[in-house]
């Protein structure tokens, strides 16, 4: 099957089925000679945002790293006559079908991971994960992944939107296309209060802390349940527009979150954790100002002296 790239804005807008389950089977080779059993390994997994990049990494790793049985939840396309799927949904597809050959217990769900229906579904795919497994139906680790432009809350049923924009003052920088090597000069007008506060909606902690919420409701946490999001800081040039910007308002609510879950878990022996890690080619990367040029550069560097680790390495 040939499929030819379609790049815009240094997104590719397709995909190729036997890339992606490839790059699946190249990850669990991975993750099954570095990682091993271990008494404290979990058991049952709930990641949200599974389908790519760390999401799906941690999926791969719990799974068949330790055994786990998983649960996954996103929100992918899949293909039809004239259009491929979208990567996450041949992601899932891969992970589930190499599951299911090495006897290791998957469920995955498709749909808005925002929404109390999803909880709700994903509560019960937990459940049922564990019966097959025949392992207690108590999660032991929930990895929240979630990458999205908009989020509508269940609450109010109101549809915000994310900006990535500077603070205060605009914001001006070089980026460059993935495609051709060519540099150009992007600016950014400072975001107002309304659009800080949608960011901050969109991305981040809200959300976590309610599937938390739910999985505590529905009695299906475990007492020493770990979870955990992903952040990153970024090198001081891009700070304007990234960590003292829209994005790092998020971040810091995410923190805030999870502080305030630690809280909670921790009077049972729970915790929870913001691990910070290192930049990586995602949608959402490609798409802000100097992030193309700087990872680019990095990851020659990083190539050129043996350090250059992608997701699944992390």
């Amino acid at each position: 099957m040939t499929i030819k790239p379609m790049i815009r804005n240094n997104i590719c807008l397709n995909s190729h089925p036997e890339g992606c389950a490839r790059m699946v089977r190249n990850q669990i080779a991975y993750v099954k000679k570095e990682l091993g059993s271990s008494s404290k390994a979990p058991k049952l997994v709930l990641v949200v945002g599974c389908s790519t990049g760390y999401g799906l990494s941690s999926r791969i790793a719990a799974g068949f790293g330790y055994g786990a049985a998983t649960v996954g939840v996103s929100f992918e396309k899949a293909g039809t006559e004239t259009k491929c799927g979208t990567p996450g949904f041949y992601d899932n597809l891969a992970f589930d079908q190499e599951a299911k050959k090495a006897g290791l217990v998957s469920r995955t769900l498709d749909g808005d991971a925002f929404s109390n229906e999803i909880k709700a579904q994903s509560i019960e795919a937990l459940k049922a994960a564990a019966a097959e497994a025949g392992i207690p139906a108590k999660v032991d680790l929930i990895v929240y992944s979630i990458a999205s432009p908009v989020r509508t809350d269940p609450k109010d049923g109101v549809m915000y939107r994310s900006v990535i924009k500077p603070i205060g003052a605009p914001y001006s920088g070089q980026t460059m296309d993935m495609l051709s090597g060519k540099l150009t000069t992007v600016s950014a007008e400072p975001a107002n209060e309304e659009e800080i506060a949608n960011t901050v909606k969109v991305m981040g902690g809200e959300d976590w802390e309610l599937w938390i919420e739910a999985l505590e409701k529905a009695g299906v946490l475990a007492d020493e349940v770990r979870t955990l999001a992903y952040t990153y800081i970024g090198p001081e040039l891009s700070w304007a527009i990234y960590k003292n910007g829209t994005i790092g308002r998020a971040k810091e609510d995410l923190e805030r979150a999870a502080n305030t879950i630690h809280q909670k878990l921790s009077k049972k022996g729970g915790a929870a954790w913001v691990s910070v890690n290192k930049a990586l080619v995602t949608r959402a990367s490609a798409v802000i100002p100097i992030i193309p040029l700087y990872i680019s550069s990095l990851f020659r560097v990083m190539k050129d002296k043996g350090l250059h680790e992608g997701c699944v390495e992390q």
